[in-house]
């Protein structure tokens, strides 16, 4: 009995081994497919913003080479880049192709020369009309005076007959006013006086009408002269006005020298076998021909200004702008070599890109040569934060920052780790560290990475580091 006792609790002892075992082997099966995560606790930082542009130097200021328009390229002598001397060759025009404009140049000359003389000729002979127009309004001005100053002197002769004829007859009759005898020298009844001073009066009424009929002739006789005198000397005055202004002979002329001038130059480039040489020295930036091309009305090429400090162009997107102002120092490197200090003289938006921004950083003196590239970096010490974390345990979605932190719980296995999501609001971030704000504490286990992908409620185990 004994025995068998002894053999039950040995059975029963080996079996809460193997059960023990089995519950050891289980929970490690369970625990190794879950997914391994890291954590960190907040804590208090600056949030420091360090904006990185790469960018490009660029000349200073530019200077422009223009060529006569037109021609056609045969051959280019440089390229971009190229440190060019005054009189170095540029490039090399196709001469025949030019001779052919110069033909064109030259039927044009012709053309407008023709139109020209035609000009020049109509002008003399209007002006040999209008001396002949003078001459006859002269003549007509003359003969009208003459007659006019007839018919005046007419008029007033009139007026002279009439004031001696009515002087006369009131000579008369003062003459005969006590006069009371006829011819016969008998006494003149009552009846034939007074019909002889009815008749007198009548005869002096007669003549003081007459000459008021005649100095009225004078008077009108004098507005007609002044008047018709006064139309001859105004077709005299409008023959002599001078004629409206006419530009087109002045254009035309101004056309012909343009023409002229540029067949003075396709000789000058035909002289030097087509070759055409740079007017000033420095490094070419900008080719605006090519071979086989025309050259254009505006600048072939742009030099760099020697004069002038090269400067250092780069583009900001909307949010590098918001830490990046007019006048901030700032490092630039240029291809790789010793950082130098700088200064941001110019932001602007750019018109046909919203959203994006130019910056232009001029240079020291003697530094950067167009077309070397290089880096801006412009730090920016921000504020400090109570409640910082690794940007990698932030996430986001549709709008929404949250971040993962583990917590305990008893499971069929014992305590086990399980992940939590808590919504936050960002109040500021870099490129490493964001600040946060919600409800997370000190002792939060926030999740920064995980070897399997997490969601809300998984359960998890915690990695020894």
């Amino acid at each position: 009995m004994e025995k068998r006792r002894k053999k039950i609790i040995a059975g029963l002892a080996v079996f809460m081994v193997l059960m023990w075992l089995c519950t050891l082997i289980s929970k490690s099966i369970y625990a190794s497919k879950l997914p391994m995560v890291s954590t960190t606790r907040t804590d208090s930082k600056y949030i420091e913003h360090i904006v990185e542009a790469e960018g490009i130097v660029e000349a200073g200021a530019k200077l422009p080479v223009t060529i006569l328009s037109g021609l056609r390229v045969e051959e280019l002598a440089v390229q971009t880049g190229d440190k060019i001397e005054e009189g170095d060759l540029l490039l090399t025009v196709d001469l025949e192709d030019m001779k052919l404009i110069m033909d064109e140049q030259e039927l044009a000359a012709q053309k407008v020369q023709l139109q020209i003389d035609a000009i020049v000729h109509n002008k003399e002979l209007a002006q040999s009309q209008k001396a002949l127009e003078e001459a006859r309004a002269r003549e007509d001005y003359d003969a009208l005076a003459r007659y006019q100053d007839t018919l005046v002197g007419r008029a007033a002769e009139g007026v002279a007959q009439a004031e001696e004829a009515l002087e006369e007859l009131q000579a008369e009759n003062r003459e005969h006013e006590n006069d009371w005898q006829g011819e016969d020298g008998e006494a003149k009844t009552e009846e034939e006086l007074e019909a002889e001073w009815k008749a007198r009066e009548q005869e002096e009424e007669r003549l003081k009408q007459e000459l008021q009929a005649a100095a009225y002739a004078e008077a009108d006789a004098k507005w007609n002269r002044d008047n018709t005198i006064k139309d001859a000397g105004r077709k005299v005055e409008d023959i002599l006005q001078e004629d409206n202004a006419d530009a087109t002979l002045s254009v035309y002329r101004t056309e012909l020298a343009a023409v002229q001038d540029k067949i003075d130059a396709y000789k000058e480039i035909l002289d030097q076998e087509g070759k055409i040489t740079a007017p000033i020295g420095g490094m070419v930036t900008d080719i605006y021909v090519q071979t086989g091309g025309r050259v254009p009305d505006t600048a072939s090429f742009l030099l760099a200004d020697d004069e002038v400090p090269c400067q250092f162009r780069t583009s900001l997107s909307k949010e590098q702008k918001s830490y990046v102002n007019l006048g901030d120092d700032v490092k630039l490197q240029l291809d790789g070599r010793k950082k130098i200090d700088a200064k941001v003289d110019y932001i602007e938006e750019n018109e046909n890109m919203p959203g994006t921004y130019t910056a232009l950083l001029r240079l020291p003196e003697e530094t950067g040569t167009p077309g070397l590239s290089g880096k801006m970096v412009c730090s920016k010490a921000g504020e400090k934060y109570p409640c910082c974390i690794s940007l990698m345990a932030l996430h986001a979605e549709n709008d929404r920052n949250f971040v993962y932190v583990v917590n305990e719980r008893e499971g069929i296995l014992g305590t086990e780790y399980y992940v939590e999501e808590i919504t936050v609001s960002v109040a500021d971030k870099n490129d490493k560290l964001a600040a946060i704000e919600g409800a997370v504490t000190e002792e939060s286990q926030i999740i920064d990475s995980s070897t399997k992908e997490i969601k809300k409620g998984d359960v998890v185990r915690l990695s020894d580091g």
